[in-house]
């Protein structure tokens, strides 16, 4: 496993382990996926993952029990990062949001407490001060954000008074934005960006094609997974297929590869199992020439979708056959 070079109290993976599936039906893994997540986590510890991330919207608390419990003692050892859910996010929301996930993770210090979404309507000038309070008393040790574009980010860190260490963002082949602005930012103020969504859900595997389409109710709502949008990234899988191909590897470990290539961007995909959890991991160890970088980004920019309002009417027509 490889690390971010930052100070940091604890190491910070390259690759960590995202959680929203744990105790969420809507992913579509099945009733004895609780189980199974309490493998892939204790697998992720032997790969030397030290990122786990969840939040308390996850599974509405379910995720964050269920990793508490999968990590037992080793929750010293790691970094437990969670997130709050930004209703009404003033100080003292925040802080006694804060005290219901610690007691629900079973920890005494959050190690990254992150703001889910930013608040149209509440300030960071009140969020952060709770925020402050918390590192203040020692139950949250960094502070992150998530969703933010880069104006608000520097912003909440001028108000939290420290950094603000890391912004959660999508990000992934086929969603490049933070590439504009939040990865140079982080490279200069040595910041983290963590990208979740890494593998757009999936659609990077080169598993599904317009007769292998997704099953579960998150995928289902992706316009990534219109029949349109599978076939037009023909390409970009067949691109993604030749570099594998030259490292002995799978289409997801070349994608997380692409991203990883920035050094102050890690990268917390989900698993649905142990070895994915271990493809996942393995992918921290692939050095991508500079040429195969080269091909991955002509062939990331070439890929044009079908998104936003104009993927409406096509999800809705795919979802009902009409």
């Amino acid at each position: 496993m490889r690390f971010v070079q930052l100070d940091t109290p604890k190491p910070i993976s390259k690759i960590g382990l995202g959680t929203w599936q744990f105790g969420s039906r809507e992913w579509g893994y099945g009733p004895d996926y609780e189980r199974r997540a309490a493998q892939i986590v204790r697998r992720a510890l032997d790969l030397g993952v030290t990122l786990f991330d969840t939040a308390e919207i996850y599974g509405f608390g379910r995720s964050e029990r269920i990793l508490g419990a999968a990590l037992g003692e080793d929750k010293a050892k790691v970094v437990v990062a969670s997130k709050i859910f930004p209703v009404l996010p003033v100080a003292s929301v925040v802080q006694q949001r804060a005290v219901a996930s610690a007691a629900r993770l079973g920890v005494s210090s959050i190690d990254l407490y992150q703001v889910h979404q930013p608040n149209p309507v509440v300030a960071d000038t009140t969020t952060m001060r709770g925020m402050r309070a918390l590192q203040d008393v020692g139950l949250v040790g960094e502070v992150g954000v998530s969703n933010y574009n880069l104006r608000r980010w520097r912003f909440a860190e001028a108000a939290l008074g420290r950094r603000v260490l890391s912004n959660q963002v999508r990000y992934s082949m086929v969603d490049r934005g933070p590439e504009q602005d939040l990865i140079p930012y982080a490279e200069q103020a040595g910041r983290i960006v963590i990208a979740y969504s890494p593998l757009a859900q999936g659609f990077l595997s080169g598993r599904y094609d317009a007769r292998n389409q997704p099953r579960g109710a998150i995928r289902r709502a992706n316009p990534y997974f219109l029949p349109e949008n599978l076939a037009r990234g023909t390409e970009l899988i067949g691109t993604l297929r030749e570099v594998a191909d030259a490292h002995d590897t799978t289409p997801s470990q070349i994608a997380l590869a692409y991203l990883l290539r920035h050094p102050n961007v890690v990268a917390i995909p989900g698993a649905s199992g142990v070895e994915q959890m271990e493809r996942n991991a393995a992918a921290a160890e692939i050095d991508l020439a500079d040429d195969e970088y080269a091909a991955l980004v002509t062939a990331a920019h070439a890929f044009r979708p079908v998104t936003g309002l104009a993927a409406v009417p096509k999800l809705i027509r795919a979802r009902t056959g009409r």
